[in-house]
């Protein structure tokens, strides 16, 4: 059985749900705002917010990601540029390393000399003088013995100064002209190889004009005109030069007589020692030679291989070098 608080109460609330039955009453009711529901349009835009954040978050964590992996990358090349330089460091090192030995070994062959010189003059000095008795097997070795004294009268001029010096200074003189005229073959052979085929040799340095170069067509010893750019260059590095001597030598391929051939080659080193002087080469210094077909680079009948062979060689040697050869020759082809 329900007691009267509880019927109170629930009259109560039904007056709050449903509003005062007295009129004044419910003129104060309407006055207070009533509670609203959320409608779906506010639902919608919540659900449409939620979806932007997360596309959002999708693109920056894309954006991140490649970010990432570029980073790796570049780290990556990094490593492997380090590695080389590396390797490079440890290459230039072994380079200083075999320097250093091989001027520790300069320094020793030429201190051994210095060495030797005073105990040789001290045994000279306590040798006593004795006048050779030359028996009449030995006349044959005597009559050579003047040939030999004129060699060396002839190739003495070439070093003046180290012949007035003692052994030791002298042979270090030898020594440091050697060095210097290596280093010269050696900046020369840089130059030229800029520009053509170049390579070293014993006496001195060779550029090679080949099809990639200087190329002159089959029977032809004319120079075309886009080459002569490249015989000017050529000039520019020969024009200083002192002290040496030019050798311009042609070839040709393998077609055609072999007196053809050497008459065409000959016109061909003389079409580039032309060339030469005109961009102010002296004209005393070149010398030029016709080989024909002789010298073949490639033994091919094919329109490559006698294009390779059709070529002009140009030799750079020091004039002291070609002095010895000569005065070598002479003392050798003397009866």
């Amino acid at each position: 059985m329900t007691n009267i608080p509880e019927v109170e109460e629930r009259i109560h609330e039904n007056e709050l749900a449903d509003g005062p039955s007295n009129p004044m009453a419910q003129h104060v009711y309407d006055g207070f705002p009533k509670r609203q529901s959320r409608s779906a349009p506010s639902l919608v835009l919540g659900a449409a917010a939620i979806g932007l954040v997360l596309v959002l978050a999708s693109i920056f964590g894309l954006w991140l990601l490649r970010s990432v992996r570029r980073l790796n990358r570049e780290v990556a090349h990094l490593n492997r540029q380090t590695e080389q330089l590396n390797q490079r460091l440890q290459g230039a090192e072994q380079h200083v390393k075999s320097l250093d030995q091989r001027a520790s070994q300069a320094a020793a062959a030429q201190a051994a000399p210095a060495q030797a010189a005073p105990a040789q003059a001290v045994a000279a000095q306590a040798a006593p003088a004795q006048t050779p008795t030359i028996r009449p097997e030995q006349l044959p070795d005597q009559v050579k013995q003047p040939e030999a004294t004129s060699a060396a009268q002839a190739l003495s001029p070439l070093e003046p100064e180290a012949a007035a010096q003692p052994p030791t200074q002298a042979a270090h003189k030898t020594e440091e002209n050697r060095t210097q005229h290596a280093d010269e073959l050696q900046k020369l052979k840089l130059s030229l190889g800029q520009i053509a085929e170049t390579r070293r040799t014993a006496d001195g340095v060779v550029l090679t004009l080949g099809e990639k170069s200087l190329r002159f067509d089959s029977g032809k010893s004319a120079i075309a005109p886009q080459y002569r750019a490249i015989l000017n260059r050529v000039a520019g590095v020969l024009t200083p030069l002192k002290g040496y001597s030019i050798y311009v030598y042609g070839y040709t391929d393998d077609s055609g007589t072999k007196e053809h051939n050497l008459e065409l080659s000959a016109s061909r080193a003389r079409a580039v020692r032309a060339a030469l002087v005109k961009a102010g080469v002296d004209p005393s210094l070149i010398s030029t030679k016709g080989f024909g077909k002789s010298k073949l680079l490639v033994r091919d009948s094919n329109a490559k291989a006698r294009a390779a062979n059709r070529r002009v060689e140009i030799g750079i040697v020091s004039a002291t070098q070609v002095s010895i050869k000569q005065a070598t020759s002479k003392v050798a082809t003397k009866p």
